[in-house]
């Protein structure tokens, strides 16, 4: 089986990829995550997460990039890296439906198989004490959101929208799955 590089530093997407059983390793990847002018949310998220693998596929090896945008109003939302940003996310969001596009991209030299999902997170309208409550018991400021929908961010919505519960962590695993066994990798 080829060496297969997790293009990300991420430990959410290192745990996730790791349910699929595969042995991988994992690598920073040197690419430069600021959106074109006027670059829309989705095609960021595509260009980003093919960047990523693009930057460490070699031969012998296949590298998996992934990217995640929010949107807000057709504006992406980075991640807040601030309690104040995160405070300022989470109310522009309350009561509101985010997008999240998640992509995908496995990548050799001479190959890309890429993939996206759409989820759609519903936010029940979030008073201000929440809020802070919510960050002071979390602290999620390096995930785009401002939330982590695997802890206790969950209690932040009214409904989750996906095909697939993993891309709103950072990795659509079906997709994952799918690119992986196109690429010639035995998953399961």
């Amino acid at each position: 089986m080829p060496r297969l590089i997790l293009a990300s530093t991420s430990a959410y997407r290192r745990e996730l990829l790791a349910r699929l059983g595969l042995p991988f390793e994992q690598a920073r990847p040197q690419v430069d995550e600021t959106p074109w002018p006027g670059e829309a949310p989705a095609p960021l998220a595509l260009r980003l997460a093919e960047a990523k693998a693009r930057a460490l596929a070699d031969e012998g090896a296949w590298a998996l990039g992934s990217d995640q945008v929010a949107e807000l109003d057709g504006l992406p939302l980075g991640k807040p890296g601030t309690f104040d940003a995160a405070v300022a996310q989470l109310s522009a969001m309350s009561g509101r439906s985010v997008h999240f596009h998640t992509a995908v991209c496995l990548a050799s030299p001479t190959s890309t198989h890429l993939a996206s999902d759409l989820t759609v997170v519903h936010f029940r309208n979030l008073s201000a004490a929440e809020i802070e409550r919510y960050l002071h018991a979390e602290s999620p400021l390096d995930c785009a959101g401002s939330f982590k929908c695997e802890g206790l961010g969950i209690s932040l919505f009214e409904a989750i929208d996906s095909r697939d519960p993993t891309a709103l962590v950072g990795l659509p695993l079906i997709a994952t799955a799918r690119l992986l066994r196109q690429a010639g990798f035995a998953v399961p």
